[in-house]
């Protein structure tokens, strides 16, 4: 089935959710590899991973929330989980979306204030800017750090409710029945 229903997710969330999850570990990697390589030619290598891969999370998120809002629906919560445990993981979902979000901003604007793109992307033998001087910076490594620990919180709750409470949470959002 293509769309979710009541009791799992479809085939078209569930490949969205685990290409996403895949991706988003490869941006992670190689920008954290990229922001601490100090050759640059080592640095724009992993750059010409890291936002290849920044912009198919982009482009997976707007597909996932336009998805959900106008063509599917999620599942019920699972039966006898607590109101809070509902609530948080809501907050968590809507978390993530924000600082994925607020990530793929805040690497635009630095390799637009860098005009990083070309020198990446083209110029070789060029030095790469530095990205410490700019703005977006900040908020972008503050929000790779925020994006580990609601993964990290994520992945927990799954393997809670997988390997704990045993309530078939995790097997929702895989293919077949």
């Amino acid at each position: 089935m293509l769309k979710s229903t009541t009791d799992r997710y479809g085939a078209i969330a569930v490949t969205i959710h685990w290409l996403t999850a895949i991706i988003i570990i490869l941006a992670l990697a190689s920008g954290f590899q990229a922001g601490n390589s100090i050759d640059s030619a080592i640095k724009a290598g992993f750059l010409r991973i890291h936002i290849p891969a920044a912009i198919i999370v982009l482009l997976l998120t707007v597909f996932r929330i336009v998805w959900w809002w106008f063509f599917d629906r999620k599942p019920a919560p699972v039966m006898g989980s607590p109101l809070w445990q509902e609530r948080l993981a809501r907050g968590v979902h809507i978390a993530l979306y924000i600082v994925i979000l607020g990530m793929i901003a805040s690497g635009i604007g630095m390799i637009v204030l860098s005009g990083a793109g070309p020198i990446i992307f083209g110029e070789t033998g060029t030095a790469l800017p530095n990205f410490h001087l700019h703005p977006p910076r900040v908020p972008h490594g503050l929000g790779a750090n925020l994006l580990l620990a609601l993964l990290a919180a994520h992945v927990g709750a799954a393997l809670y409710h997988h390997f704990i409470r045993r309530d078939g949470l995790l097997w929702r959002m895989w293919y077949g029945r």
